[in-house]
């Protein structure tokens, strides 16, 4: 895949005023955005993925103090790559911010060992930006479905051939248990956590029941809903809540679960090439439309939020985003009665003022209230935020 596509993530308005902590899971484009994005050449780069620069600045944080004492600009810029390797570094960072005019742009694949050994995360003197897999939005005319259904939209792995897509994607689920889990110590139990993965990825795009996955896995239902948040903490999955302010039907309380890439639930469960009227096509459909729904989210409408909504009667609709806007979500060409029913139950609340079915129609369509979106359309009403 060419390196010169434009990322929608904007950095530049955000470090001209402020320092920013910039997240994201590996090889995601971190880096190669860092290289060909950013408007101002950062004054000093500092990367621990460097083996000798790890080891020279975990035993000597204070370095940094020096180094951007010795810089020419009073309002250099200064990255950090990887700074989750050295939590310790953000303490001297957050002196700086104190102290100077320095701006800070730190990257990391993961918050969970910031976090776990309570070190600051700099309270609110940096803003957070995430940085996900491609989207539709930034390939453009590279885009493609069935591509990003069985290959996913992580850079390194969306532009492979499909003969060497297998052994890629296991290398890089290979390299998260290496380095994210075995490295970091998020697990103590490495193999039960091998394990857990197949059921984790077994539960995309669904319902969690940790009791039962507790069972599945032989551990306890503690140790499950940690190991989710290992997920969580190291950007691999993340959870989406119930939308719970309908009064009409009561709506559940359990959250959905969503790997990050379909790449990591193909090879997770050892599946061939996802194809349009498998049973697994639908499922991957959907993961594209919350994919894109979080990207869009994360680069242009921060403030947004995303649900799901499934009452205790079984009637669903896969997203509801902003709180009034319904959308579901289905791998057909010809939509019928069937597919709208969770849509018009949800109507009944009174709480939308838009029901979205996204399909694979060639044309926009309305039925009963409901805009029927070719997927193309609706990325596009999505991402000019005319939905």
């Amino acid at each position: 895949m060419k390196s010169n596509i434009i990322r929608q993530l904007d950095l530049n308005e955000a470090l001209a005023r402020k320092s920013v902590l910039l997240l994201g899971p590996r090889q995601t484009g971190k880096s190669t955005f860092l290289k060909n994005q950013l408007s101002e050449t950062p004054d000093l780069t500092v990367s621990l993925l460097d083996q000798t620069t790890f080891l020279q600045w975990t035993a000597r944080p204070s370095l940094l103090q020096e180094r951007v004492a010795a810089l020419p600009r009073r309002s250099g810029l200064v990255v950090i790559d990887e700074i989750q390797r050295i939590p310790g570094l953000l303490n001297e960072v957050h002196s700086l911010i104190e102290s100077t005019q320095t701006r800070f742009l730190l990257t990391g694949s993961s918050a969970r060992k910031l976090r776990k050994e309570g070190v600051n995360l700099l309270g609110g003197r940096a803003l957070r930006r995430e940085m996900l897999p491609f989207t539709a939005w930034e390939l453009g005319k590279d885009f493609d479905l069935s591509r990003a259904l069985s290959q996913g939209l992580i850079p390194s792995l969306y532009g492979t051939s499909s003969a060497d897509f297998t052994d890629d994607a296991s290398a890089y689920v290979g390299t998260y248990l290496a380095e994210e889990i075995a490295a970091e110590g998020l697990a103590r139990n490495l193999p039960s956590f091998v394990r857990f993965l197949e059921v984790a990825a077994h539960c995309h795009a669904k319902q969690i029941n940790f009791t039962t996955l507790a069972s599945d896995v032989g551990v306890s239902r503690v140790t499950v809903q940690n190991y989710f948040q290992v997920l969580v903490d190291t950007l691999v999955g993340t959870y989406l809540e119930p939308f719970r302010n309908g009064a009409k039907r009561k709506a559940v309380a359990t959250p959905k679960f969503y790997l990050f890439d379909a790449a990591l639930v193909r090879t997770l469960l050892r599946l061939g090439p996802i194809a349009e009227g498998s049973s697994d096509f639908g499922d991957f459909f959907e993961h594209l439309i919350h994919h894109h729904l979080r990207a869009f989210i994360s680069y242009r409408s921060r403030d947004s939020t995303l649900h799901y909504w499934r009452s205790t009667s079984q009637f669903e609709v896969d997203f509801i985003l902003d709180g009034n806007i319904a959308i579901e979500c289905k791998a057909t060409q010809s939509p019928q009665d069937k597919h709208l029913k969770g849509l018009r139950a949800l109507s009944e609340e009174g709480l939308m003022k838009r029901l979205v079915l996204v399909c694979l129609v060639e044309e926009p369509l309305r039925r009963e209230g409901v805009d029927i979106l070719p997927l193309s359309v609706f990325l596009e009403r999505l991402w000019a935020k005319e939905l």
